[in-house]
């Protein structure tokens, strides 16, 4: 099954890196369609992740040193808006905005609990457009990722979108919103969801990105005061403070864990990384070894 990167590019709707097409291993529908709160009119936001060559992995395999000479740009994300798919929606066509992450960026961004990232890997199934074994394999073990610094990282993003809600002088649909509503609604129910979902992964060590849509939906509808929601910010600052506290989840990633995964999934695309990467622990084994075998036999030397 092709990606929709695949598809964007067969139509020639996008350009990106000439590999990276076929090398997508995970895609969902991220926004108000994973959160449950989206019209039929919504907009389609695809976050992904790909396996770029191994070369750019890899550097030193193409002979370069890192910090000398020219030094090649690395790929980190692949990103293009307002991408126009004229046939969908029985003609009336739906607008597109496609983010696409190298796997080395994509588990950097998840290990410190970037809240995008961490939504991507925990939408409803229904929201994956394209899998493979190595995405699946990625999606299985998303709890390995979560940890308590997810609480400063979330609580950054809610209190963004707390200000933005009365943000100076809006354009577009910015101020139509604020014309019709005399807030940002779309801002407000993101300072739900992120408070909500940090909620979650503090309390379960998991996530449902729908369990507030309802509350979410109402302040869409322009139902909820804007007064109501910042006490409400307050009141949940609160309680996330004390939860942060109690919650068992450990401090920061375990990112040995998750390096091995990482490699896992490298291993899985490419074949054997003998030649990519030096195991540290493997060659102090050996030179121990060598050092006991000229030990014991010292005599004939």
């Amino acid at each position: 099954m092709s990606s929709v990167t695949q598809k964007l590019t067969e139509r020639g709707l996008i350009s990106p890196p000439q590999y990276l097409p076929t090398n997508v291993h995970y895609e969902v529908i991220m926004g108000s369609v994973a959160y449950g709160v989206s019209s039929d009119t919504s907009d389609y936001d695809v976050y992904g992740w790909a396996i770029p060559p191994k070369e750019v992995v890899f550097p030193h395999l193409a002979g370069e040193i890192q910090g000398f000479g020219r030094q090649h740009k690395r790929f980190a994300v692949f990103q293009k808006h307002q991408i126009m798919m004229e046939d969908e929606r029985g003609g009336k066509g739906r607008e597109y905005d496609i983010s696409i992450y190298s796997i080395i960026k994509y588990f950097q961004l998840m290990m410190e609990n970037n809240p995008n990232m961490i939504d991507s890997l925990f939408v409803p199934q229904e929201c994956v457009l394209h899998m493979t074994q190595v995405g699946g394999m990625v999606r299985e073990k998303r709890t390995m990722f979560l940890h308590k610094g997810c609480w400063h990282k979330f609580k950054g993003y809610a209190f963004s979108q707390l200000h933005k809600m009365r943000t100076k002088n809006p354009e577009g649909k910015r101020k139509e919103i604020r014309d019709k509503f005399g807030y940002d609604v779309k801002f407000a129910y993101h300072v739900v969801r992120l408070l909500d979902e940090c909620e979650q992964i503090l309390t379960h060590g998991d996530l449902d990105l729908m369990r507030a849509k309802e509350h979410m939906k109402a302040i869409r509808r322009g139902e909820v005061p804007e007064e109501e929601i910042r006490e409400w910010f307050n009141v949940k600052e609160r309680e996330l403070e004390k939860l942060y506290s109690e919650s068992k989840l450990p401090h920061s990633p375990d990112e040995e864990k998750i390096k091995a995964l990482l490699l896992q999934c490298l291993e899985h695309h490419y074949g054997s990384l003998d030649k990519c990467i030096v195991n540290p622990d493997a060659a102090v084994t050996a030179l121990r070894e060598i050092q006991e075998v000229l030990e014991r036999n010292k005599n004939l030397l």
